[in-house]
């Protein structure tokens, strides 16, 4: 069963153009392998309260072990890696959250 999850990027400043050519990379490695939906991923991009930029993407991991299998394929963690040197941990926060949501129908169907 497919799992929701939100990326959330602390991206130092300077880096965010290097770190958007990632992101234009990350959802199509994991797409390539087979961890990923085929629904493409939506990507936010917006500051702390302090200006320094964050980034957000959005996307569905396949199965509930996809998160599991995805840092064994070296072509993913070859842009986690990259991910991780262009961001930095802030007010006691990791560098990269990756919080696993559900839907929550809130004001029913349209």
């Amino acid at each position: 069963m497919a799992e929701t999850v939100i990326c959330i990027y602390r991206v130092a400043r300077g880096n965010e153009q290097a770190f958007t050519r990632l992101l234009e990379r990350h959802w199509p490695v994991l797409h390539e392998l087979g961890l990923v939906t085929d629904r493409r991923p939506t990507h936010y991009r917006g500051a702390e309260q302090d200006g320094r930029p964050l980034f957000v993407e959005i996307f569905e991991w396949k199965a509930s072990d996809s998160s599991d299998l995805a840092p064994k394929h070296p072509d993913v963690m070859e842009v986690w890696e990259r991910m991780d040197k262009l961001t930095e941990a802030r007010d006691g926060r990791p560098n990269m959250e990756f919080p696993h949501v559900q839907v929550l129908e809130v004001l029913g169907k349209a």
